[in-house]
């Protein structure tokens, strides 16, 4: 409301806002962005988190519980929360055809918009046309989760949220770095400015969870009155990707459609080891190999190793000896029989 009175937000902390003085033109994409990416955004997620909470006061086994009880009903509430999740997410606009509308306002068509701007629309995030990569594997996600949710699963789709959240946070990021670089290196004006500080103020508690000194460094440069450093906010954020369950590649760079390369100095950064992003949500170090399996591969591959050795001696054998390496068995007492298979 404080953008609608060009009043202060009030906050006592960090994030306080006065849009006193500021041009409409600033408070009206403060208000459309921060209607869009804050509220429903984070009501998406709320459904979501629903769906879960849905799932577990229903029974054991989602709709094939034996029990008796009315397990259809209480797994269709759980799919219907998840539902109205995916319905905040993309709004009315969007229609059924994939790829949705470019009439559409939420976060569906954010991920659109962004990343033809960051080159990371298409399976691979490595095009600046296409489904967005972010839009792609989040529906594939959905899918899963609403599978899970179905028969019962619900701890399973904990895992499946955590992703989703994780790739619905590169558009605010993608947001963010495009009107830090616009202000910054392009001396935006009050549209710039207020769409630069919704955007942050909508990923920052995010970064926060990771860093909260880096969340103070995105603040500082890019909320209302700030001197803006589009380097400080881009190597802020960078920091925090491996966190955020993110990776570079995912996020992009900036993309000057009209040169056919990215922007000075908004060129993507690089994952650990520089490997392009193979579609899918970075993996927590917690999910790599257990010791365990290692150890069995390991043993495997040493009797493998023996048995390889065997062979060639046995073969050697043959050829040294004049012997066949391995002799057809003759049961005892057969004609012919000789006395090796007796």
């Amino acid at each position: 409301s404080a953008a609608i009175t060009a009043g202060s937000t009030g906050f006592t902390g960090k994030g306080n806002m006065n849009f006193a003085g500021k041009s409409d033109q600033l408070r009206i994409e403060v208000i459309k962005k921060g209607t869009a990416y804050m509220n429903a955004y984070m009501y998406a997620i709320r459904e979501f988190e629903d769906a879960i909470d849905d799932c577990k006061a229903g029974c054991a086994n989602g709709i094939v519980d034996g029990s008796g009880q009315d397990c259809n009903s209480k797994s269709s509430a759980a799919v219907h929360a998840w539902d109205e999740g995916v319905a905040f997410y993309t709004g009315s606009l969007e229609g059924s055809n994939v790829g949705g509308n470019t009439a559409g306002v939420f976060s569906y068509r954010l991920a659109e918009k962004r990343c033809a701007n960051f080159k990371t629309c298409g399976k691979q995030s490595d095009s600046v046309s296409g489904v967005s990569f972010v839009n792609i594997q989040l529906f594939e996600k959905l899918s899963i989760g609403q599978a899970k949710l179905l028969v019962g699963q619900c701890d399973a789709v904990r895992p499946v949220l955590r992703d989703m959240v994780a790739l619905m946070s590169i558009p605010l990021i993608q947001g963010t770095l495009r009107y830090a670089y616009k202000i910054d290196k392009m001396a935006g004006g009050g549209k710039e400015k207020g769409e630069g500080a919704i955007f942050a103020a909508a990923i920052v508690p995010h970064v926060h969870h990771c860093n909260a000194a880096d969340a103070d460094a995105i603040l500082n440069n890019m909320f209302l009155g700030a001197s803006t450093s589009f380097a400080a906010v881009k190597k802020a954020f960078e920091n925090n990707y491996a966190c955020m369950k993110i990776t570079c590649e995912e996020v992009g760079g900036l993309w000057n459609k009209a040169e056919n390369k990215y922007y000075a100095d908004a060129e993507p950064c690089k994952s650990a080891g520089g490997a392009a992003s193979t579609g899918t949500v970075k993996i927590e170090e917690n999910d790599s190999l257990p010791g365990w399996a290692l150890g069995v591969i390991i043993a495997v591959c040493v009797l493998l190793a023996l048995c390889c050795v065997g062979i060639v001696l046995v073969i050697v054998r043959e050829k040294v000896y004049g012997k066949p390496a391995f002799t057809p068995f003759v049961a005892a007492g057969t004609v012919g029989a000789s006395h090796e298979n007796r």
